[in-house]
């Protein structure tokens, strides 16, 4: 893979990147309206899709930061976007091109002080693994195994430029409207902002390892502060690879359905116990140990879930709630769903929408034990997310609703979700976290 030897910092100069590949776009807009005279309309749209698609991850793969992150995040919204943006999108998650080794001694010694070979007895300057905020590398001392994340040059700086840049995107995408549109957009920030804080990560990292380590098949990398900055996190080498690499491999059931009631207890016992959660749930930031236990490498995005927000969540989650037409009104306002500004008919089409998709979202909450191999469940989640994708009505609405807390709590949900729909696997316990 080829490495990059300095990224764009500058606002202009990220946003001149992003003016090119929006220039390639166009041209491919050219070539699809030339390829509908020949050709299908199904197969000229899929050829746009993977030509935008492709051009789009190549021109935000070389900003990185916050601008690679939005494609990370889209990444995960499999029932939204074409397959095409998917799978290139899915690549942001630890496949990216690391920064050459010159710039990566140079960045250490920038965020430490110190040459890398003056504080450990090897340091390979290679990396084993990038994203869109840092890459990781791989060095010894005193006969451990250390893997080092080191954060790209100028991310930190380029957060609230990037967002600003990718505002109107986002804007048109989502439909979202209104005067206190900002506040999803700053909440967006907030933890991007949150994420270039290493010194937060390992913080929270030594926290929700020490409250989940008694979760069996869980594992975790122990912390180590004395080789960590503001900018560059130490933790243990762990073996073991890619959950997303395990699933598309595996056969084996049992193993499947270890590794799934593992990452459904962490979950499960974050958002209930710690009322925290990891809401970053991407198959790049988990292991697979040749024992198949979970290893859990990454807690830069962390959520806290405010009690007023999770008691109506959670309501929400049982039948009797989603069946009773005044309460289920009620929590719709009391999540911010539904707005005292709505109109008749933007009240009732968002209540037929949310009652669709909880009650289908919800199945798994409403059994002891769930079949997340089972393709009718997501079959159905997906129809869902298309059928309101292209509908014509919700464009025609402010979609700009919902608790801020809704954008990574939901994440986490819909991460999770994708997560268990990989591994296919069967009987899991729901309330498992609950005797742990």
């Amino acid at each position: 893979m080829n490495t990059i030897d300095k990224i764009p910092t500058g606002k202009i100069r990220r946003a001149g990147k992003l003016i090119q590949t929006g220039a390639k776009v166009g041209v491919n807009y050219l070539k699809y309206y030339g390829d509908k005279l020949v050709n299908s309309e199904e197969v000229a749209k899929e050829r746009l899709d993977k030509s935008n698609a492709s051009d789009i991850y190549e021109g935000l793969k070389k900003l990185k930061g916050s601008a690679l992150k939005v494609a990370q995040m889209l990444s995960m919204e499999k029932s939204i976007l074409p397959q095409a943006y998917v799978e290139q999108f899915s690549l942001s998650q630890f496949s990216v091109p690391p920064l050459s080794p010159p710039l990566v001694v140079k960045t250490f010694k920038k965020y430490f002080g110190k040459h890398p070979n003056d504080v450990f007895d090897t340091f390979s300057s290679r990396s084993q693994n990038a994203a869109s905020i840092g890459q990781v590398h791989r060095a010894t001392k005193d006969g451990k195994h250390f893997a080092i994340k080191i954060q790209y040059p100028g991310i930190a700086e380029s957060i609230s430029s990037d967002l600003a840049l990718v505002k109107p995107i986002a804007i048109k995408m989502f439909n979202i409207k209104g005067k206190d549109s900002d506040k999803y957009f700053k909440e967006v920030e907030n933890k991007l902002i949150e994420e270039t804080n290493y010194e937060l990560e390992l913080t929270q990292s030594i926290e929700v390892a020490n409250a989940c380590k008694h979760i069996p098949n869980l594992k975790f990398p122990e912390y180590y502060k004395a080789y960590s900055s503001n900018r560059i996190l130490t933790m243990d080498w762990m073996d073991g690879v890619h959950l997303s690499e395990f699933t598309a491999t595996n056969t084996d059931e049992v193993a499947a359905t270890k590794i799934g009631q593992a990452l459904w207890d962490f979950y499960m016992y974050q958002i209930h116990v710690l009322k925290k959660v990891h809401a970053d749930p991407h198959p790049g930031n988990f292991l697979v140990s040749k024992n198949h236990e979970l290893i859990v490498i990454d807690f830069g995005c962390m959520k806290t879930v405010p009690n007023d927000f999770y008691t109506p969540y959670f309501e929400l989650a049982e039948t009797k709630n989603i069946n009773n037409p005044v309460v289920f009104e009620a929590k719709l306002y009391e999540l911010e769903i539904l707005r005292e500004d709505d109109t008749e008919e933007e009240k009732l089409f968002f209540k037929e929408l949310f009652h669709e998709m909880l009650s289908l979202f919800t199945q798994p909450y409403h059994v002891d034990e769930f079949d997340f191999s089972d393709p009718v469940f997501f079959n159905k989640i997906a129809e869902l997310g298309k059928k309101y994708s292209q509908s014509t009505e919700l464009k025609n609405m402010n979609g700009n609703r919902g608790s801020k807390h809704f954008i990574y709590i939901n994440r986490s949900f819909f991460g999770l979700y994708n997560l268990m729909d990989d591994l296919k696997s069967k009987a899991i316990q729901i309330n498992n976290f609950a005797t742990l």
